[in-house]
């Protein structure tokens, strides 16, 4: 059964620090799917390769059909849009060719729409704005959001956007985005958090 949570992390220029912060801080066994979506397109993605050396859970570039499974990190390929429906992922060609590619958006509206457990995204370094027009979807499913800490990110354009949407529940360092998520893993209701982590 798929509802166990899912992850999303979304960021793009500055990101690779971000997601190594965060991944050197997670168990390996936290009962989730962690969700990389680099939103840089052009360039064939190297993220499986360099993140194994930061985590012990398994890092996989996601291919057609693949299973969600947790304590797994997932990246998502260059040049395609990423959706989830029966416990997999489908790849579609990019729906944004142009300009600033939403690829993070569209994931979490696809995970919106097609994922029983409970949903967290968090967005990190990155130009542009992708990922923050989906943010109150996710809250209204009952999902958490969470902001890199604006003087912690090297482009911090994205985490900004996320901000500015008024649909982010906390604004925290790669490393206190690490801590609140083992919290989130361990089943701790939302309803139960104080939200005195937004400044």
């Amino acid at each position: 059964m798929k509802n166990f949570p899912i992850v999303c992390v979304g960021g793009s220029a500055g990101g690779l620090n971000a997601y190594i912060r965060l991944l050197k801080n997670l168990p390996v066994n936290m009962g989730v799917a962690i969700v990389i979506v680099n939103h840089i397109t052009i360039f064939p993605t190297q993220l499986h390769e360099i993140l194994p050396n930061y985590t012990g859970m398994p890092v996989k570039l996601i291919t057609e059909s693949l299973l969600v499974e947790p304590d797994h990190v997932y990246i998502i390929p260059e040049n395609r849009d990423l959706h989830v429906q029966n416990g997999e992922f489908q790849l579609k060609p990019i729906s944004k060719p142009r300009g600033w590619p939403d690829v993070i958006t569209v994931f979490l509206r696809s995970l919106v729409r097609y994922w029983d457990g409970k949903l967290i995204a968090v967005i990190v370094s990155g130009y542009d704005g992708d990922g923050a027009a989906a943010l109150c979807d996710i809250q209204q499913v009952g999902g958490i959001t969470i902001a890199q800490k604006l003087d912690t990110a090297s482009h911090p354009d994205m985490p900004e956007s996320a901000i500015e949407s008024g649909c982010i529940d906390f604004i925290l360092s790669p490393e206190d985005i690490a801590e609140k998520l083992i919290s989130i893993a361990r089943n701790q209701e939302k309803n139960d958090v104080e939200f005195t982590d937004v400044n």
